[in-house]
C-alpha cells in the first residue's frame, strides 16, 4: 500500500474537501482524486462520497481512518529509528570484561548523552561483514592478521596497546616475581583454551610464540573465564597470559598473582574499525574521544606483531 495515498486520504478525510487536502499537500486536486481514487481501487470499497459541501467519508472510510492514521504514524517510527543520530551508536567490543568494554564505559561517562548499543561479535570477517552491512557501527579489533587486509572502505585506527600479564596459581615457580622476562617464559606452560585457529588473537598468539619460543597450550574444551581461574589456582605448571586491562574477579583463596611481563612486554594492539560512509555522527564523537584519551603505541621496550595496523596506514581512513 502507498503511504502517499493513506497520506492523502487521512488529510483529505481531516479537510473534509479535496481542494483544501490538495492545498495542505501542496498537489493540484486532480492528483488528489487520482490518489484517492487508486487507494480505493487497492481496498476494493468507497472511501468518501462527493456533496455539494465537499467529501464525505463512506462508512468504509470511517472504518478505514484510524488504521490509516496508525500506518502513517508507524511509517514515522521506521523513518525515527534509523534516522541519522537518532538510533543507538552500536559498538562491538568482542568481550565485555576486556579493554575494548572498558574504553567504551570511559566513552559513556564523557558522552552519557550518547545512547550506546554495545554487542559481542566473535571473529574479524564477522565483524567486517556486519560494518558493511550497517549491523554495526564500529568494532575494537587487532588488525590486519597476516594475508587479511581490510576491505575497501573501512577504516581503521590503533587506539591502544594493552600489555599483557603472567596470571600465576600461588604454587607456581613464578609466583613470587615481582616481574618477569619475556625470555624467561620460555619452557613454562601457558594454558590458553580461548584460543581458536582463524582468528586475529590466535594470529597475534602465533607471532609471540615463534619470535620468542614460547610454548602456549590451548587444549581442552573452553568452559569460560572462571574455569580457567580455577585451574591456574590449583595447577602449578600452569599460567596463563591475561590483558593488563581485563577485569576479572575471583576468590580471595585462589590466591592468583598477576606479574608484569618486561624485555619487552609483549602488547595487544586494539584498533577500532568503521565503514567511511557511516553518517552516524556519535562515530565521529567516539573516534575524536578515543583519540584524545588513549595511551600511545609502538613505544620502547614493547612487542607487537609486524602485522598490527597503525594509525593512519589502513585503508578507508
Amino acid at each position: 500500500m502507498d503511504l502517499d495515498t493513506v497520506r492523502t486520504f487521512v488529510v483529505a478525510a481531516d479537510a473534509g474537501q479535496f481542494q483544501e487536502a490538495a492545498a495542505e499537500l501542496a498537489v493540484t486536486q486532480q492528483a488528489v482524486s487520482k490518489r484517492i481514487a487508486a487507494l480505493e481501487r487497492d481496498l476494493g470499497v468507497r472511501l468518501f462520497t462527493r456533496t455539494a459541501r465537499g467529501a464525505r467519508l463512506t462508512i468504509d472510510g470511517q472504518a478505514f481512518l484510524p488504521h490509516a492514521r496508525e500506518l502513517l504514524r508507524i511509517a514515522e517510527r521506521a523513518v525515527a529509528s534509523v534516522r541519522t543520530g537518532r538510533r543507538p551508536l552500536r559498538v562491538d567490543v568482542i568481550n565485555l570484561r576486556g579493554a575494548a568494554s572498558g574504553l567504551m564505559r570511559g566513552f559513556h561517562r564523557a558522552h552519557p548523552e550518547i545512547e550506546l548499543d554495545v554487542v559481542t561479535l566473535f571473529d574479524i570477517e564477522t565483524a567486517v561483514a556486519a560494518l558493511r552491512s550497517g549491523a554495526i557501527d564500529a568494532s575494537f579489533r587487532a588488525v590486519a592478521a597476516p594475508g587479511r587486509p581490510l576491505p575497501e572502505g573501512i577504516g581503521a585506527a590503533r587506539v591502544v596497546d594493552e600489555p599483557l600479564q603472567l596470571l600465576t596459581g600461588p604454587a607456581h615457580a613464578l609466583a613470587g616475581a615481582r616481574s618477569v622476562p619475556l625470555a624467561q617464559l620460555a619452557g613454562h606452560r601457558i594454558w590458553m583454551p580461548g584460543i581458536v585457529p582463524g582468528t586475529e588473537w590466535a594470529a597475534y598468539y602465533d607471532d609471540l610464540v615463534a619470535e620468542f619460543g614460547l610454548t602456549i597450550e590451548a587444549t581442552g574444551p573452553n568452559f569460560g573465564s572462571d574455569a580457567l581461574l580455577d585451574t591456574i589456582a590449583d595447577t602449578p605448571a600452569l599460567a596463563t597470559f591475561m590483558g593488563e586491562q581485563t577485569r576479572l574477579v575471583w576468590p580471595t583463596d585462589h590466591g592468583l598473582r598477576r606479574i608484569p611481563v618486561t624485555d619487552p612486554t609483549p602488547v595487544y594492539p586494539h584498533s577500532l574499525l568503521w565503514h567511511r560512509d557511516n553518517p552516524h555522527p556519535a562515530l565521529t564523537t567516539l573516534r575524536t574521544h578515543l583519540a584524545a584519551t588513549t595511551a600511545g603505541h609502538d613505544a620502547a621496550g614493547t612487542w607487537a606483531p609486524g602485522w598490527a595496523t597503525n594509525p593512519g596506514t589502513a585503508r578507508g581512513k
